[in-house]
């Protein structure tokens, strides 16, 4: 791709125009529909505070579904029995049975609804009532009274996860007085958050609102606060789960929780609701979600009381898509089924020379040699590609990359000089893994079942840096499981299933890692350790509670773990098992983003109901290929760079410019540190020295990161401090830009007397177009066009009497543009 289409690409992203809005009354509706049906037949409302969120559905042709609650018109027979506002939000009047009507574009829908105990005085539920109500005002989040240390000497729990603990707060702390039950509008808790009172937190609700009303009724009543065996939430579901919207469009949702002893409840009103990509859709407090103009899926996720849904959303671009590229294997299949369904049309196939140097560099790490570069081009074969691919991933380079890849996420880092030998031992061990095409599920078990010392099991090294076990737990689960489970040891998720036991059953494979000191005579300095299986009881106490568990997967029933058995060899059998729902999953999803620059589930490392990925079907493609070629890990990379999907040019069409989730083109990304560093080395036929190592070494085989040049630094290389690729910065910033415009580093190797531009100069036996196609072919892999050539050449003869000053700046021109620093 060239430079100058990169701006001129996304100034023409700021053009397109917005789609207009599909108005629902301008469709011709073949039935109407109230919702949520729970199969009843009828409707119900019970004590006064019940509401119930309406949900209007039509029918239009080819069974289309559209919500229409916005501007459907109520009738209730007989009236003041229920009240039904123009959101579609019904509330009771009084007791007694009616039926409500819906009617829209000529269409209308019956269902009767039964109203009972208005008038009885109900006891406001503390836990099912009153916690929700913190919880939609924002009362108990972490930036308010939920953070550890509470506000302004007022504290709630987070996200009213411990209930318990709030009534405490709320009842018997400070003596009571924030509540006063002789006069419920004297109380503190109503006049701070009605802002009848100074309230650091601002004005949180109105006097005539719902929620004022409900914790005033609750503090007239004496603050009852329940029975020990009331009725407690056990899950949530969204209405409707999945629908197709169209841009700029709106859905109603309503979201129903079911409670322990089988009754149901809407507490739409009541739940939080947020979009997992804001640039797709948002959704307001009441749960109608807004489309904007881009094609794609989204999910808003459903809060309330711990628990969680989603709804999708599928945004068409709406056209017809009557050809793609070919289809090559499985991959394309998913890939261009969804376009289709969206009506995103694919870019073409990218031409030989762009797949060379982006397959080179995704799967090596480096730019093909000019020698590789002519050889590919003049190849006539249809199957050079596949062979491309092949040759590749039987290189050294390929295990270089994916070892680099692995060191930075594994934490594999020399903090002082006596670390050496074991960090050198584990990224040696990385590397032969990955060259010897080790079983992904074999590379995994003997990393976290390591023991003895690092001489004869070097990736015991991981648990030098990994030393504790909350380190364990959350690296394991974020790395190997796609699950970012940190949360979960303080509280429960808020955004997840996973709670204090989820985080400490888990925590119960580590209990018995032991650690002592190597023998005498090793440093004293030494962190490396010989690690062991401590002999005894698999188990971990949650620290609330102080309930022992049982070493526990994920989502998974306790195992019974005997003393002499090692539990991390019950934790690895169960990750490698063919269904489990995290393993292979999270491994696919890495890898597809190091080639497409985007997760199907992004970021890659946060798996969760809450954030689904954008092509399901192709995300568990992916994962049953890869657990039935044995966790082959060269297959996986051999299966998506043989794609028609990965081959795709990085140009956009007229109509898939705005996608960003789809992968209707190849997306552009930055190189990264170590891969532009070798690059720019090898272009300009210079070499950089690291201490301690052999002459040669490339940036992207160093072992660790101390003896790194101040350019990977700025470039973004990762220190290991994480097991999170976000630790990689692909951004661009002005240090970056300024380093390879002005750095005597840049200039130094440039202008080197051994260097490209040197040899170029001094070069009389070719004609100065040849040379000029020549680095061309080292610095962009491809040739140049005749424009490129004849300003290339026309520079070189304007400076004729410096002609190595000619081709440094050539060089130095090249190397500052777009085309070089991103795979494309």
């Amino acid at each position: 791709m060239r430079c100058w289409l990169w701006p001129l690409a996304a100034f023409a992203l700021l053009l397109i125009p917005a789609a207009p809005a599909i108005a629902a009354e301008d469709v011709s509706l073949s039935a109407l529909r109230i919702e949520p049906d729970l199969g009843t037949g009828k409707l119900s409302l019970r004590g006064r505070d019940a509401r119930v969120q309406l949900l209007v559905t039509g029918e239009a042709a080819g069974g289309r579904l559209l919500d229409v609650t916005d501007r459907a018109q109520w009738t209730a027979e007989p009236e003041g029995i229920v009240r039904i506002d123009e959101t579609g939000l019904m509330t009771p009047l009084a007791d007694g049975v009616t039926t409500i009507t819906a009617a829209a574009a000529g269409n209308a829908s019956r269902v009767e609804v039964q109203v009972s105990d208005v008038a009885t005085q109900v006891p406001v539920h503390f836990t099912n009532q009153v916690v929700p109500v913190f919880t939609k005002l924002g009362c108990n989040g972490g930036g308010c009274h939920g953070k550890a240390s509470g506000q302004n000497g007022f504290k709630l729990s987070l996200l009213g996860f411990y209930p318990e603990d709030d009534y405490e707060f709320l009842v018997k702390e400070g003596r009571g007085r924030r509540l006063f039950p002789n006069a419920p509008e004297r109380s503190l808790l109503l006049q701070k958050g009605a802002g009848q009172s100074p309230h650091g937190g601002g004005k949180r609700m109105e006097a005539d609102s719902y929620e004022y009303r409900l914790l005033y009724r609750w503090i007239e009543q004496g603050m009852p606060h329940g029975q020990a065996d009331d009725p407690v939430v056990t899950g949530i579901k969204c209405y409707p789960s999945q629908r197709v919207l169209d841009r700029n469009g709106r859905q109603q949702l309503a979201v129903l929780a079911t409670y322990s002893d089988g009754s149901v409840d809407d507490v739409t009103r009541m739940a939080l609701f947020e979009p997992n990509d804001t640039e797709l859709a948002e959704s307001s407090v009441t749960g109608l979600v807004s489309t904007h103009d881009l094609a794609g899926e989204v999910a808003i996720m459903a809060r309330y009381q711990g628990q969680v849904s989603t709804f999708r959303a599928t945004i068409p671009l709406g056209l017809q898509v009557a050809e793609t590229p070919p289809v090559a294997n499985f991959v394309d299949e998913h890939v261009f089924g969804k376009l289709k369904v969206l009506g995103v049309p694919p870019s073409p196939l990218a031409d030989d020379a762009t797949y060379l140097r982006r397959v080179s560099i995704d799967v090596a790490g480096r730019l093909p040699t000019e020698q590789e570069v002519r050889e590919f081009l003049s190849d006539p074969l249809p199957d050079k590609r596949a062979r491309l691919v092949d040759r590749l991933l039987d290189s050294p380079e390929y295990a270089d990359l994916f070892a680099n890849k692995w060191n930075a996420v594994l934490r594999n880092k020399k903090r002082q000089d006596e670390d050496a030998p074991g960090t050198l031992a584990f990224h040696q061990w990385i590397w032969n893994s990955l060259y010897e095409n080790k079983p992904y599920d074999e590379f995994v078990g003997e990393l976290l079942t390591a023991s003895g010392d690092v001489s004869d099991s070097p990736p015991v090294v991981w648990y030098r840096e990994v030393a504790e076990t909350n380190q364990q737990v959350e690296d394991v689960a974020q790395l190997f499981l796609g699950i970012r489970i940190q949360c979960a040891r303080c509280h429960h998720h808020p955004f997840e299933k996973w709670s204090q036991d989820d985080y400490f059953g888990f925590a119960a494979f580590f209990s018995r890692v032991g650690k002592k000191n190597l023998a005498a005579g090793n440093s004293t300095q030494s962190r490396d350790r010989r690690v062991f299986h401590n002999v005894g009881l698999a188990q971990a106490a949650n620290p609330r509670s102080g309930k022992p568990l049982p070493p526990t997967g994920l989502g998974s029933e306790p195992l019974s773990v005997g003393e002499e058995r090692d539990p991390r060899l019950d934790l690895v059998h169960w990750m490698a098992e063919p269904e489990n729902p995290f393993f292979a999953r999270a491994l696919v999803n890495r890898y597809w983003k190091h080639f497409f620059d985007r997760g199907i589930v992004e970021p890659e490392d946060d798996m969760r109901e809450t954030n689904p990925p954008t092509n399901p079907e192709l995300l568990e493609a992916l994962a049953q290929h890869f657990v039935d070629s044995g966790f082959d890990l060269k297959q996986l990379v051999r299966t998506i760079c043989q794609s028609s999907s990965y081959q795709l040019t990085a140009l956009p069409n007229d109509d898939n410019l705005r996608d960003k989730q789809n992968f209707s083109r190849y997306y552009p990304k930055r190189l990264t540190a170590e891969v532009l560093y070798d690059a720019f080395h090898q272009v300009t036929n210079s070499s950089q020295g690291y201490s301690g190592l052999p002459a040669g070494t490339r940036a992207v085989q160093l072992p660790e990161t101390s003896a790194a040049p101040y350019f990977l630094k700025v470039f973004g290389q990762p220190q290991g401090d994480t097991a999170c690729e976000c630790e990689r910065s692909q951004e661009a910033n002005l240090a970056q830009s300024l380093h390879l415009l002005n750095s005597s580093e840049v200039q130094n190797k440039i202008g080197g007397g051994g260097g490209r531009a040197a040899t170029l100069a001094a070069d009389a036996s070719r004609s100065t177009e040849e040379k000029v196609r020549e680095l061309y072919r080292w610095v962009y892999a491809r040739e140049p066009v005749a424009e490129e050539v004849q300003i290339a050449l026309t520079h070189i003869e304007k400076h004729k009497d410096a002609p190595q000053t000619a081709w440094e700046d050539i060089l130095w021109a090249l190397v500052n543009t777009k085309e070089f620093l991103f795979n494309h």
